[in-house]
């Protein structure tokens, strides 16, 4: 049987998000938690994890609380782990800047405490490999609590994610490691995606009864690498309270459907159907190049005694520690522009780096790539022209900023840490930067980050 093959067949083992396994829950005496990347037994070659099977874990911390956490390499490769959205210490965000590699047979201890509540996701970042090893398996989620939060009946942590199959090449390097080889057109387009699409790791659908008018708060993660989702509600209403870990005004998404970019979060909040028997759904609208993939993402019945209804869901408190303005009249303004270049079907190589497809204001980028600099409390009002033939998603590190309107007027009402610019589209973004470092700021659809879609800006 290929490896091609093989994958094909455990397609509906993706990015999982289910109670960490046996491997992910390790503690240490000093109160670390043990992630130990490693390949997966059981008839399951090429794919790793964290734990003992495909379930990414989900680790949960109080507001306020230190998270400690021990990478253990068991992989044959370098890796680090890079905290999605966490507003965090620099020295922790796991990307080239900042982090040597992980390797082999070595550990690293990240320790911060998190400023924000909300859920975020962690995925590998180590220079060369991580965007094959997020294909492969590697990401989890971070859901900082906060007790002071609005409550449910019920919660839902679901990591929608998906499997390379025959859209990827697994073969082994010179030196016996096994990746995943995107090609430059890969690196330069859409990315890599897979032909199965998983709810924490299982082939969707996933279901769940509660009783009839129950309150559900459902947090949604993207792991994928690649793919930008459409979520679709069907027979309840979609109650924002949060995107990318940041409370925001509850609001109602248009047509009841939801986007959802690679790393992407959104919290929300529904009651169940009050008809005992009722059914409702949460649905996967077709996306990507060919058609994508549609069908149902959450069958939900609503059985039993009713519970009593509720009054609106109301605006949860706003985080404390962001200003609600941002002084755009004294901003650091930028303009990045986006462009790819490639030649035929090659592949990126095991060793060394990807090629350079990704020109940055008309330059090679590359994580090394200083693109400003500024100092520690200065607004920063960023436009992003995307001159390629594919859309992309360009993620900030160690920031959240607001996306402003096309005439610069104002902003939408919430926080993000990525943004989708389509092709041939200019999106200006705002942010105020007061996380001193060096910070990443580049794509968010990995294969195209790993083709040079990056650069940093330097917060002193």
């Amino acid at each position: 049987m290929t490896l091609d093959r093989r994958l094909f067949l455990v397609g509906g083992a993706a990015a999982a998000l289910l109670p960490g396994s046996t491997r992910a829950q390790e503690a240490t005496t000093d109160g670390f938690r043990i992630l130990r990347p490693g390949p997966l037994g059981g008839g399951l070659p090429g794919l790793i994890a964290y734990g003992d099977d495909e379930t990414p874990p989900v680790l949960r911390i109080a507001k306020g609380a230190e998270l400690k956490v021990r990478l253990v390499n068991g992989l044959e490769q370098d890796t680090s782990i890079h905290w999605r959205g966490v507003r965090g210490l620099n020295s922790m965000d796991g990307t080239p800047l900042v982090q040597k590699p992980v390797a082999p047979g070595a550990s690293f201890d990240y320790r911060f405490t998190p400023p924000d509540a909300g859920a975020f996701i962690f995925q590998p970042h180590a220079e060369t490999t991580f965007a094959a090893q997020a294909q492969l398996g590697l990401g989890g989620v971070l859901v900082v609590e906060d007790p002071a939060g609005q409550k449910a009946d019920h919660e839902i942590v679901a990591a929608l994610g998906d499997r390379a199959a025959s859209a990827a090449e697994l073969g082994p390097c010179a030196d016996g490691r096994a990746v995943i080889l995107h090609t430059n057109r890969q690196m330069a387009g859409d990315g890599l995606m897979g032909t199965v699409v998983t709810v924490n790791g299982r082939p969707a659908p996933q279901s769940h009864t509660f009783a009839p008018r129950a309150r559900v708060l459902l947090r949604l993660a993207n792991l994928s690498t690649s793919r930008l989702m459409a979520v679709s509600f069907e027979d309840v209403q979609a109650n924002v309270i949060a995107v990318d870990g940041q409370n925001c005004p509850v609001f109602e998404p248009l047509r009841n459907v939801l986007p959802l970019a690679p790393g992407g979060r959104f919290d929300v909040m529904f009651d169940m159907p009050e008809q005992d028997g009722a059914d409702a759904r949460i649905d996967l609208l077709g996306a990507g190049p060919d058609g994508g993939w549609d069908g149902t993402l959450l069958q939900l019945k609503a059985q039993g005694r009713p519970v009593e209804a509720r009054p609106p869901v109301a605006d949860p408190a706003p985080n404390k520690f962001l200003s609600e303005m941002i002084a755009l009249q004294k901003a650091h303004r930028a303009e990045l522009v986006f462009d790819a270049q490639y030649g035929g079907e090659s592949a990126a190589m095991c060793a060394g780096r990807a090629p350079s497809i990704w020109r940055i204001n008309g330059k090679p980028g590359g994580d090394t790539v200083r693109l400003f600099a500024v100092r520690r409390g200065t607004p920063v009002s960023l436009g992003l022209t995307n001159k390629s033939q594919s859309h992309v998603v360009i993620r900030l590190h160690g920031h959240v900023m607001r996306q402003l309107h096309l005439m610069d007027d104002g902003w939408d009402p919430y926080w993000r840490d990525a943004v989708v610019v389509p092709a041939g589209r200019t999106v200006r973004v705002a942010f105020v930067a007061d996380n001193p470092g060096r910070w990443r700021i580049g794509g968010g659809i990995l294969p195209q980050a790993l083709g040079g879609l990056a650069g940093f800006f330097e917060v002193s």
